[in-house]
């Protein structure tokens, strides 16, 4: 229990991960050989599984639209289904875009929740066509429900399963909304040639609005408030309006990152992008929003004559809904373009594959580009798939490409210090002060680089230069710290409490007034300067008040109250530690503090007086 609510990465939790994680580390501790080897494995099952969606799809498609009279627009009439879905499958699976979800492990989260998303899809478009093949059999009524009932487990079952691994299971009935309205277009007959309210399946429709209408109005009841409050966009650099805009090119980057990428375009490191602050700030962003209006267009329009075409434009679209919109999330991941990826492919593929009615000439034109494809993609993934095997390797390949990355450049600085050992005559030593000096001097940087240069002099016993705290210091008074910045204070105040950097008190105490200078200041920030304080400090008075402020900031999580309950305890204050140990039991889910409580309940019965000098870890 305590492994599968470990992950920090959202309130969530991400239960279903983090305990493939753990199995992961029983099996074969931390060598990335056996966590790799998992990644890849879901990789290629997801590869089976988008050949499987791609052929039930053509089929579908081919079904409704001769069924309908409808004989335009139809693929795969000379190319055999099959060879379409497995060079749809065969692509997808090269993808360099699709890359960073194989090899970066923790993106485990995302090609798992989509292994759910994409069998989901299959029973969805599995159980419509046999709604639609037995709709007009006498006799064959039950079958026709035994269908609908597919449909309706396949969405619930496959997003309640996908959740615990990554939020993203959440857009499967989004999904699956736009094959029923692009491919099947809700008929109960495939036969039929309108859309009107007798050929209609209303039990559809009312599935749709149980499982998407539904969950999506009170989705948005429940973000809206957080979005349209200016203080919870402090920690960004950007406004919920500037997120919009930027968006917009965003997504457009991302196709063509899709089709034809490049080194330096999926650089993994994405810091450096510039935020859009108006229409033509920069020019591009008025161009993207005109090729995204462009897309929604022919989406419509190819509804009825290349169904499939529309329908990847609407599953690329669509799947940058919860990612490139609304929500304080960073601007660029590539690994958002796992499923949306898919949608890129589901609309070029087929188009590529099939001679279609041209000249012989144009019909191997065609096929020769997606050849081309195949070939740049199989090359370009084997490249990036090579320079992840070595970490030095990586990060030294990952600064070259992003330059002016703030974290590439710490990375590639952070990884030189890793190989130094600590030793001051090593080589690398010398080697990490200009990337991170580099990184420091970027104004989109956060103060990462900085905590570097002084953790590792301190820690080689070099001196330190005032500009780095100076530097760090006045960033952290210009805004709100973020994960970064915090995770850096954690650094520092963690290897001064243990004894390893012996940082001047003085610069730290300032660095931490200016990060608390800002409203509302996080729990973590909080629960960080609690630890330097009563641990290196020796102030337990403020030590006491910061961590109070942190369990007050995140009520819901124990390790706040857990290091409550231990200061309120060895200073003496033994009934308010009783009262903050009573409201940790009730976090107790599944035993996952058993061992916690008790020993907090033994600390609790021991300092029955004020101790002095107590010191927590």
């Amino acid at each position: 229990m305590r492994a599968a609510l470990s992950s920090p990465a959202s309130d969530f939790k991400r239960p279903l991960a983090s305990l493939s994680f753990a199995a992961n580390y029983l099996v074969g501790g931390l060598d990335p050989f056996g966590w790799k080897l998992i990644n890849l494995a879901i990789h290629l099952l997801n590869g089976v599984l988008v050949f499987v969606l791609m052929r039930r799809l053509l089929a579908a498609a081919r079904y409704v639209s001769t069924a309908a009279g409808n004989h335009t627009g139809l693929v795969f009439e000379t190319t055999p289904a099959s060879v379409v879905a497995a060079l749809t499958a065969a692509g997808w699976m090269l993808l360099p875009i699709n890359l960073t979800a194989v090899l970066y492990v923790v993106q485990r989260e995302e090609s798992l929740a989509n292994l759910f998303v994409l069998a989901g899809l299959i029973g969805y478009v599995a159980g419509r066509q046999r709604m639609l093949a037995y709709a007009t059999t006498a006799g064959t009524g039950k079958w026709a429900w035994s269908g609908f009932w597919l449909c309706a487990a396949s969405l619930i079952v496959a997003t309640a399963i996908g959740l615990p691994a990554k939020e993203t299971a959440v857009m499967l009935p989004l999904y699956a909304f736009l094959i029923e309205w692009i491919v099947f277009g809700f008929r109960r007959h495939a036969a039929a040639h309108t859309s009107s309210d007798a050929t209609r399946n209303k039990c559809i429709i009312g599935l749709f609005v149980c499982v998407l209408i539904m969950p999506m109005v009170a989705g948005l009841a429940w973000q809206i408030p957080h979005v349209l409050n200016p203080a919870n966009w402090a920690t960004r650099d950007f406004t919920l309006g500037q997120r919009l805009l930027s968006e917009a090119r965003v997504v457009c980057d991302y196709l063509v990152w899709t089709v034809l990428p490049t080194p330096h375009a999926l650089s993994f490191y994405h810091d450096d992008f510039r935020i859009s602050t108006g229409l033509l700030s920069p020019w591009t962003t008025l161009i993207s929003l005109f090729v995204l209006a462009t897309l929604v267009v022919l989406m419509f329009r190819l509804r009825q004559r290349q169904p499939l075409v529309a329908l990847g434009i609407a599953l690329f679209l669509g799947c940058q809904l919860l990612t490139g919109t609304i929500l304080q999330l960073e601007l660029v991941y590539e690994h958002r373009n796992y499923f949306a990826s898919f949608g890129v492919l589901l609309a070029v593929v087929p188009w590529l594959a099939e001679p279609g009615s041209g000249s012989a000439t144009w019909s191997w034109l065609r096929r020769a580009v997606l050849a081309s494809l195949m070939l740049w993609w199989t090359g370009l993934t084997a490249l990036s798939a090579h320079a992840w095997s070595d970490q030095l390797g990586l990060a030294q390949e990952l600064a070259e490409r992003a330059p002016d990355s703030p974290r590439a450049q710490y990375e590639l600085g952070r990884t030189y210090i890793i190989y130094s050992h600590y030793d001051p005559a090593s080589p690398y030593t010398r080697l990490a002060y200009a990337p991170l000096e580099r990184a420091a001097g970027l104004p989109e940087s956060s103060i990462l680089p900085q905590q570097a240069l002084i953790f590792m002099n301190s820690r080689m016993g070099l001196p330190l230069k005032a500009q780095w705290w100076d530097s760090m210091i006045a960033k952290l008074k210009a805004r709100k710290s973020g994960v970064q910045d915090e995770s850096s204070l954690a650094a520092l105040a963690e290897c001064a409490r243990d004894g390893g950097c012996p940082l001047p008190a003085d610069r730290m105490v300032q660095a931490f007034e200016a990060a608390l200078s800002h409203p509302n200041p996080s729990a973590r920030l909080q629960a960080i300067y609690s630890d330097y304080a009563w641990n290196v400090l020796g102030n337990h008075t403020l030590g006491l008040r910061m961590i109070e402020g942190a369990v007050n900031s995140a009520p819901n999580e124990p390790a706040y109250r857990i290091t409550l309950v231990r200061m309120l305890a060895t200073t003496g204050y033994g009934a308010k530690a009783r009262t903050a140990l009573v409201q940790l039991q009730a976090m107790n889910f599944g035993g996952r503090l058993d061992t916690t409580i008790q020993s907090l309940q033994e600390l609790i019965d021991t300092h029955a007086t004020p101790a002095s000098n107590g010191r927590l870890r």
